[in-house]
């Protein structure tokens, strides 16, 4: 009797076990397949950057901040630089907003005093350059940007940054309830590809999930 007892309470373990594993794949399962489509999604917002629209003129550009190298721009902040150095030239903005904090690899200018100083040797008056000099992300780049944007009554604005970047940063300005807004993005010859869509992908996700928490008061602004 009291093996048999034993045996059947060996079966309902192996059955509840077994139960217990397919819920565990099933769930497994629809997380992979719920990250491929999120993942998906985010792709093609990513890659959605339009080329062939008209960039129009604006009263400024923020520059979106990245990395300095030893206290000059890297590479892909060089890019940023140079195109927002065209836009000045050509007259499509009047003033530059040059957006980014110390970022913690050693520099000891921040990256928007690391801008200026690229900028002003190239022969732009400083007088055109206005800096923020906190920020340590895309979001805080846009939200301390704001003041200044503000106080010299930039009622229109390109936010000047990678194609890559363009979709999560213009997402940004749009939450801040920046006035009228346009992304002015270009497509980098430094940067792999692969990379910085990969992390972009991680960083919008945080976005995301950063954004939601501040609607519903979970975070702080």
């Amino acid at each position: 009797m009291m093996a048999e007892t034993n045996k059947r309470s060996s079966a309902r373990k192996r059955k509840q076990d077994g139960k217990a594993r397919l819920l565990l794949f099933r769930a497994a399962a629809w997380f992979i397949v719920i990250g491929v489509v999120w993942t998906g999604y985010l792709l093609y917002r990513i890659n959605g950057y339009d080329y062939n629209k008209e960039i129009p003129p604006a009263d400024a550009g923020i520059v979106l901040g990245a990395a300095l190298w030893d206290d000059v721009p890297s590479p892909a902040l060089k890019e940023r630089l140079d195109y927002a150095y065209e836009l000045l030239e050509s007259g499509k903005v009047h003033k530059l907003i040059l957006t980014g904090g110390l970022d913690g690899n050693g520099s000891k200018l921040t990256e928007a005093e690391g801008m200026r100083n690229y900028l002003a040797a190239l022969g732009v008056p400083e007088d055109k350059l206005l800096l923020e000099l906190k920020a340590r992300s895309t979001y805080e780049n846009l939200l301390y940007s704001k003041p200044i944007v503000e106080a010299y009554q930039l009622n229109s604005l390109l936010l000047i940054t990678h194609d890559y970047h363009a979709a999560r940063a213009s997402d940004i300005a749009h939450y801040l309830h920046y006035p009228q807004t346009t992304t002015a993005a270009f497509h980098t010859e430094v940067l792999s590809p692969v990379k910085n869509e990969s992390r972009e992908v991680l960083a919008f996700t945080k976005w995301e999930l950063d954004k939601l928490l501040m609607t519903v008061h979970l975070k702080a602004d």
